[in-house]
């Protein structure tokens, strides 16, 4: 410690008070400009070198192949992705338990992007150092190197406000689509129940509710249409909507998807376990509606004691203190 602190006095001594500041954000600096070059260097694509032919087989003499006709001249894959990975992947953690929850999360969210997991990691490193570093310069340039306390404190909170963020806003925006999913999902069977018992195949009921309920629930018509397309396209209806499930996040949409496939083993009327469901969803939804109301009261009650019992109280008690202090003054006077 004492070595420490003679280093400390030596450099107030050099560059003044704010020596050991300075130092340590040049040595940041540095430490930053030389390491962006290995983050942003990129390796050569493996994919690139298909548009690549050797040379000595005919090809262009410069080691190309010749371009198709209304063929576009950029590669196929973007220099900005590139980077963004080149950029992300130190902070992406090589855990596959970690990077597959992070990546559940942020599809149950609405973030379907092949690149939305490490940008989810790079948001939340980026937003760690620029909260800090806001942190450090307001502290910085209101008290200045006074008080190393608030620096530290401040800073440290940034980071910690930083790193935060970006997990919260994903966890809110996965909680809204879950409830609008839950919301919606019942009257999404109903006209489900209506299309099927008119003729219409299940495949064909999911396009056309998605078209319906696009305007209210546009997660759910998303979803819907993501179910048809992946059934043309050929995917086992089964695998589709556990994938749904997985999507979704709801336990109801879960169980339903359990009937669902079930249903179409065991070769049951498809009609028929969708009425069901249909009522028991309802049901749900208004036993949490009435979840809901009930808890209106006990929530005001807190409300109700700092708001109202305070005033009351200063209304009806102030006047009686006010006399008795003023007898009180009066008899020691």
């Amino acid at each position: 410690m004492q070595q420490i602190d003679r280093f400390i006095s030596l450099l107030q001594e050099a560059f003044g008070p704010s020596g050991p500041i300075y130092v340590l954000g040049g040595l940041g600096l540095l430490l930053v400009v030389s390491v962006a070059p290995l983050l942003l260097v990129r390796g050569s694509d493996p994919i690139e070198k298909l548009g690549r032919a050797p040379e000595g087989r005919g090809g262009d003499p410069r080691g190309r192949r010749p371009e198709r006709a209304g063929a576009r001249p950029e590669g196929l894959r973007r220099d900005g992705a590139g980077r963004l990975d080149a950029l992300a992947d130190p902070f992406t953690p090589k855990d596959a338990e970690s990077v597959s929850s992070a990546k559940r999360m942020l599809l149950q969210a609405g973030y379907r992007s092949t690149s939305a997991v490490r940008t989810y990691y790079l948001a939340r490193v980026m937003g760690a150092v620029t909260f800090g570093v806001l942190g450090f310069l307001y502290i910085f340039l209101s008290r200045g190197t006074e008080d190393l306390t608030w620096l530290a404190i401040c800073s440290a909170g940034g980071m910690a406000v930083g790193y935060i963020a970006p997990n919260y806003w994903v966890a809110r925006r996965r909680q809204a689509r879950q409830e609008e999913i839950g919301n919606g999902f019942p009257d999404a069977l109903d006209m489900m129940l209506v299309c099927v018992e008119a003729g219409q195949s299940l495949d064909q009921s999911l396009v056309r509710v998605s078209g319906e309920i696009d305007h209210a629930h546009p997660s759910l018509a998303e979803e819907f249409q993501i179910i048809s397309v992946e059934i043309r396209a050929g995917k086992d209806r089964a695998v589709v909507l556990r994938e749904f499930a997985d999507r979704a996040g709801v336990n109801d949409v879960s169980s339903f998807v359990t009937v669902l496939i079930q249903s179409t083993q065991f070769g049951t009327s498809v009609a028929e376990a969708l009425r069901i469901y249909a009522a028991e969803m309802r049901d749900k939804r208004l036993m949490r509606a009435e979840e809901k109301a009930n808890k209106i009261p006990t929530k005001l009650t807190l409300g109700t004691m700092l708001f109202t019992v305070p005033p009351l109280m200063l209304i009806l008690i102030g006047p009686s203190i006010i006399d008795i202090l003023n007898a009180l003054t009066g008899m020691r006077n």
